[in-house]
């Protein structure tokens, strides 16, 4: 019986399966081998578990992982033209797929054989004929390394207190927007964002409550940020930055100033019947970059324009005047 995997996968696009929507959710697992008859039966052990790319080719195979990036991949060695040792090497080249891990799926039986899967990076064997247990197991196996690994990955770029992303996540996104910055010649901005006297305000209300505070600075910060490219951080303490690609300086001090004013709004839930108030400075800053441009000048102006804020009284937006 034809699993309900291949009844929804019926389109056919340079002769690979197409998926559907509904199967996205799922790992997902590219089977290849030249045997049609393989194919199906990998797919009728495996389809109810994953979304199932399959291919015929190595050539074919490539072109499916380049595009939907599967989560494992399951490669036939003894394949016409392309065989599988060479389709691993020119999946490992490219930058979309060299993380893929690959298990092979062979008749061979030799050592030498598994030795050369293995010094090219194949994560297992699975023998033929297949069994369904052993097939089921070692995907299995692999893909809840790779979800662990995911999520270990996640939470290391996540601020615990406050589920914003954290500074290493920040860096990151900094350095990949301020690349486009320079590539397309558009304005990036950068807000950086204390909350006033936040010492005074853990020792009058204690460690407790300064993380509820924390945590509703980070509900506004969400709340503001309205485009999927604005990227709201914690930078550490109480200290939080706000970064705003293609965003010119008058745009990027409304923003500030809308969050200013909403976090001095904020009644934050204190002792269960009552309500504190805190305020917040903000410094700017606001660069097209080019080449000779480092992200460091970039942040230290805005970190200067908040040290202007501060100094000048708090609860205030200030700009940089200093080229960065």
């Amino acid at each position: 019986m034809i699993p309900r995997l291949l009844l929804l996968a019926n389109q056919k696009k340079n002769g690979y399966n197409k998926i559907t929507m509904e199967e996205k959710q799922k790992n997902s697992l590219l089977l290849v081998d030249n045997e049609k008859s393989n194919l199906k039966l990998l797919s009728n052990i495996l389809g109810s578990d994953y979304t199932i790319y399959t291919a015929t080719n190595g050539t074919n195979a490539i072109k499916i992982a380049k595009e939907f990036v599967p989560d494992l991949v399951l490669l036939d060695i003894l394949m016409p033209g392309m065989d599988g040792y060479e389709t691993l090497s020119e999946l490992k080249k490219h930058e979309r797929t060299k993380k893929i891990p690959i298990i092979f799926i062979t008749g061979l039986s030799s050592n030498e054989d598994e030795e050369k899967g293995l010094s090219l990076d194949a994560v297992d064997y699975i023998s033929k004929p297949f069994s369904d247990m052993i097939v089921k197991l070692r995907v299995r196996n692999q893909i809840q390394i790779i979800n662990q690994m995911r999520t270990i990955e996640r939470l290391s770029m996540i601020d615990q207190l406050t589920n914003l992303p954290n500074r290493r996540s920040f860096d990151d996104r900094l350095r990949v927007e301020w690349n486009r910055a320079i590539r397309e010649q558009t304005p990036i901005s950068l807000l950086i964002f204390d909350i006033d006297r936040f010492k005074d305000y853990n020792d009058t209300y204690g460690h407790q409550q300064g993380d509820i505070a924390l945590q509703s600075v980070a509900k506004v910060l969400s709340q503001v940020s309205k485009r999927s490219s604005d990227f709201a951080a914690r930078w550490g303490g109480e200290e939080f930055v706000i970064l705003l690609p293609n965003t010119p300086l008058n745009s990027a001090m409304d923003i500030a100033e809308t969050i200013r004013v909403n976090v001095e709004k904020e009644e934050i839930p204190y002792n269960g019947n009552s309500s504190t108030k805190i305020t917040a400075s903000i410094g700017v800053n606001t660069k097209t970059p080019t080449l000779e441009d480092s992200t460091d000048a970039f942040f230290s102006a805005a970190d200067k324009a908040l040290y202007s804020a501060k100094e000048s009284g708090r609860n205030k937006v200030v700009h940089t005047s200093i080229e960065a």
